[in-house]
Parts: structure tokens; sequence; C-alpha cells
């Protein structure tokens, strides 16, 4: 090898802290009066504390957020995949839930495969924990292959359980 191709190295005791950014220790307020910045952190109050004290708009039962809406949800995520330990709501099975007029739930999902072993009984599960949910009405549960379900349709949190990320 030739000395340009070497790697030199360098100990050194320390290094010196890089330059401060200039910022003004005191502040003054529109009457004139010097407010230090300890002062003005002090005071502030936390710009998300009010955002986050807010409660949600009522949403309509049958919407996103929407109190039969959500039910149905919990409701599918009770529902496990026997071979796969994981709900078929994270597992991306559901494709979509549609509550209507007098809460008519509508369910639209898939299987991992056409061959899967619960394809008979899978749907009918659905509908009864659907069913079994405080103030819905009829269920419909539709049984779809189109879109094929793929992995990626699970959610994060089905992907960590099941290791894949």
């Amino acid at each position: 090898m030739n000395d340009e191709s070497r790697i030199r190295t360098e100990e050194v005791e320390g290094v010196a802290p890089p330059p401060r950014a200039r910022v003004s220790d005191v502040v003054e307020d529109a009457s004139g009066v010097a407010e230090n910045a300890s002062d003005k952190v002090a005071r502030k109050r936390d710009y998300l504390e009010g955002f986050l004290a807010q409660k949600p708009s009522d949403a309509p039962a049958g919407e996103p957020g929407g109190a039969t809406y959500d039910a149905v949800i919990d409701a599918l995520k009770s529902i496990f995949d026997p071979e796969i330990p994981v709900n078929i709501y994270d597992l991306g099975l559901i494709y979509g839930v549609e509550v209507g007029a007098d809460n008519h739930v509508a369910v639209t999902m898939t299987l991992t495969t056409p061959h899967c072993p619960v394809a008979e009984s899978m749907p009918g599960e659905v509908e009864m924990r659907v069913g079994s949910v405080p103030g819905v009405g009829l269920v419909d549960v539709n049984l779809v292959w189109d879109p094929p379900w793929d992995p990626q349709k699970m959610s994060d949190e089905a992907k960590l359980e099941l290791g894949m990320l």
C-alpha cells in the first residue's frame, strides 16, 4: 500500500463546544417591561392543552367515530383467525363497514384464500358477533374475493405480532 491510501487516525483530548446561537435572555413585552425567558416559559400555556382536552364533535352513530360504528369495529376485533393469532380486522380481512338507516350494518370482507378452512363458518361468526352489538339491527356479511387479500393489507400491529416488521 502506498502512503496516500492509508487511513490515519489522530487522538485528541477534547473538542471545543460549537458556538452558541445568539439568543437574547431578556424579552420586553408590549408595555416595555423586561421579562426573562424562564418567566415567559413559565406563563406560556401548552398550545396543545386545549386541543387535547377537546372532545370530538358528536359524530353520527353510523359514521367512523360514532358509537355504533366503533362498537362494530370492536366486535370485529374480537374475532380471531384460527390459523393466525391475529384478529380479522387487523389482519386486513375486513374491507368495509357501513352502518345505514335503522342501524342496518353491512360488512364487506374476504378470507386469506378461497380454500380457507373457515370459509363456511367465518361469515356466520362475523354476522353473529356484529349482530350482538347493542343497537345493531340487521347484519349483512358480503364475502368477496376481489381484490384478493395479501399481507400488505395487515395493520402494522399485526405485522409486528407475526414478526413481519
